[in-house]
């Protein structure tokens, strides 16, 4: 019997690799609907038989997504309730599931998130790199003058970037970084969530000559140090007309005010758009300054 509203798509979030790593909502979810839209059926039956899960289903992929997505939004509108779910991680992210969320979107189909794990969090969180702000640039282009293009475009980014990457290519990837972005600190994360599971971080350079001998596998997630050069003509140029003195005196005065660090931190760099871990350290160099004159 039809019903007399349309269905709803969760988009849910399922294991990266270790099949844990779900939540309690996310298997009440699977449960419960009428239909699994998954990127690759075989590969979610693993996770749904571990759960002792058994739902109809149907791929939905790049291959299948222009006579899938009629169907699924055909199914939505009578009614019936689809999880949509992705190889690992969210849907949506460097696969096709997007599109029809988008579509789902222009139909008025009602969608809720199940947030689950996700290989770049995930990477972003163990890499010791500034997490306030961040780019997601997903997977490497594959060709040679792409890939340098590629680089070339984010050689003056200053928030830390994030990639996906093969395991054959990862040797490739890492020696042009270093030539198009200069030798700075890299984190590789392998396998993660996985039995053998390995976070690599140096130089650009030390990196590729640890993995230069060796046989790479498994899925990697690049987090790359952004370029802070652009900061330093920043502080040089201030340096450089004076105005240093000016941006003490403001810092100061937000400290004789009797602002909290984190509160000045803000103020700053909100005004100014410079890190907040310099602006920190010159608050803590002027906190200093104050109680020994005092």
């Amino acid at each position: 019997m039809k019903k007399e509203q349309s269905g709803i798509l969760y988009i849910c979030g399922t294991p990266i690799g270790n099949l844990e790593d779900i939540t309690l909502r996310c298997l009440n979810v699977l449960k419960k609907v009428d239909l699994i839209a998954a990127e690759d059926t075989r590969h979610t039956k693993i996770l749904l038989n571990h759960y002792q899960i058994k739902k109809p289903g149907t791929s939905y992929h790049k291959y299948s997504k222009e006579k899938k997505v009629e169907y699924i939004l055909q199914l939505l509108q009578e009614g019936k309730d689809i999880a949509l779910l992705s190889d690992a991680g969210m849907p949506g992210i460097c696969d096709p599931g997007y599109e029809i969320i988008s579509r789902a979107i222009e139909n008025n189909i009602t969608i809720i998130p199940v947030p689950g794990v996700s290989a770049l969090t995930a990477a972003l969180v163990v890499s010791g790199f500034a997490m306030e702000r961040f780019v997601f640039e997903g997977f490497i282009p594959r060709k040679k003058g792409e890939k340098e293009r590629f680089f070339l475009n984010l050689k003056d980014e200053e928030r830390t970037i994030i990639f996906y990457e093969a395991p054959h290519r990862i040797k490739d990837t890492l020696n042009m970084l270093k030539e198009t972005m200069g030798d700075r600190r890299i984190v590789v994360a392998r396998e993660l969530t996985k039995r053998f599971e390995e976070i690599i971080r140096g130089r650009l350079s030390s990196v590729a000559d640890s993995l230069n001998n060796r046989e790479i596998k498994g899925e990697i997630t690049l987090v790359l140090e952004g370029n802070r050069a652009s900061e330093k003509e920043f502080i040089f140029c201030i340096q450089d007309s004076g105005r240093m003195d000016e941006l003490e005196k403001e810092i100061q005065n937000y400290v004789n005010q009797g602002y909290y660090n984190k509160d000045i931190v803000s103020l700053i760099t909100e005004e100014y758009d410079i890190s907040k871990k310099w602006v920190y350290e010159k608050v803590l160099e002027l906190r200093k300054r104050r109680k020994d004159i005092e």
